[in-house]
């Protein structure tokens, strides 16, 4: 075994050695099986000029002052940080052609993915121009790519309960349930624990985009699963949603979407389904049995209706039904 791979697994041993107790040599052993097919070569950190890794600092750090999620603040950071690995200057010396060739790089992605990667940069250095940290824009002439509106298929009432007949446990269940029934982001649901749940009320608070908060509630229905799947629980764990192995812990969001995965595959459904497909639907389906548009939209916790309506699919049934109902000529 070379150098490099003997000082990754020591290192990767010691690591583990001081979250759980171990076995040091069977864990190098199975550690070394395992990359023995493998070409190992350590890389020395790149160099990242220290002005620009203090601003990405400051923008951060600001950004979480104005209420933004873990997760948006860590896109910022992942984005800004591989931004300067490549450019490698101060950050007023960055320039728009630097961008252009950073994009350049990634044109083998979505263009969709691409305009994401603009947007973050974009925040970046329109922030520290209102700032008066650098005198210049360099994304301000850059347009973003022109993408075409995709937006996640809601389900039919058939697929829905199609879905719900193939979940094999009360804990499957309970996800679909409450994923559907109130209508809220997967980020939104993962962080929640029991306490927060009113059942009396069928309510809950959850925080969304922004830290905005708002209530969503239950149906009978999904109240019904979620105290069957915690009644299901011995544990102590306070999330609402926990891991099935011992040590209970909350569960993560990939964690929730391979369950959702998993009773979409069991179901046999052509077109993809997720949290964010159960959104959809509970957006679809409530609008076309009658909901009133500004209701929905701040169950869903939208800024505006125009977005509600992005998520909406209509009928032609409903459409037609309205059509003849308003027409008053």
């Amino acid at each position: 075994m070379r150098v490099a791979e003997e000082q990754m697994i020591s290192e990767i041993v010691n690591y583990i050695s001081e979250l759980v107790p171990i076995n040091f040599e069977q864990t190098k052993n199975k550690l070394s099986s395992v990359i023995k097919d493998y070409h190992i070569e350590k890389v020395e950190k790149e160099e990242i000029h220290p002005d620009l890794t203090e601003n990405i600092n400051l923008f951060i750090a600001a950004k979480k002052l104005e209420g933004l999620s873990p997760d948006t603040l860590y896109g910022y950071r992942l984005e800004l940080g591989i931004l300067a690995k490549k450019v490698k200057k101060r950050t007023e010396e960055i320039t728009t052609s630097d961008i252009r060739v950073f994009l350049g790089e990634y044109d083998h992605l979505k263009l969709s993915t691409i305009g994401k990667k603009l947007y973050n940069l974009r925040s970046f250095f329109s922030w520290l121009t209102a700032e008066e940290i650098i005198p210049k824009d360099p994304t301000i002439k850059l347009k973003a790519p022109k993408t075409e509106k995709r937006f996640s298929k809601a389900l039919t009432i058939e697929e829905l309960e199609l879905l719900r007949e193939c979940c094999t446990t009360v804990r499957q269940r309970a996800f679909i349930e409450v994923l559907y029934a109130t209508g809220a982001r997967l980020a939104e649901l993962q962080s929640l624990n029991i306490d927060d749940i009113n059942f009396q009320s069928m309510s809950t608070r959850v925080f969304g985009k922004g830290r905005k908060e708002r209530e969503v509630y239950f149906s009978f229905k999904a109240l019904y699963h979620l105290r069957k799947y915690l009644n299901s629980r011995n544990d102590n764990c306070e999330a609402l949603m926990v891991t099935i192995r011992k040590k209970h812990r909350r569960l993560s969001k990939r964690g929730i979407q391979d369950e959702i995965k998993k009773i979409a595959k069991k179901a046999g459904l052509a077109h993809k389904v997720s949290p964010h497909v159960l959104r959809h639907t509970f957006a679809t389906l409530t609008l076309n049995q009658g909901a009133e548009l500004v209701a929905v939209q701040e169950l869903l916790g939208h800024s505006s209706p125009e977005t509600t309506l992005r998520y909406a699919r209509i009928t032609e049934e409903r459409k037609r039904e309205q059509h003849r109902k308003y027409l008053v000529l």
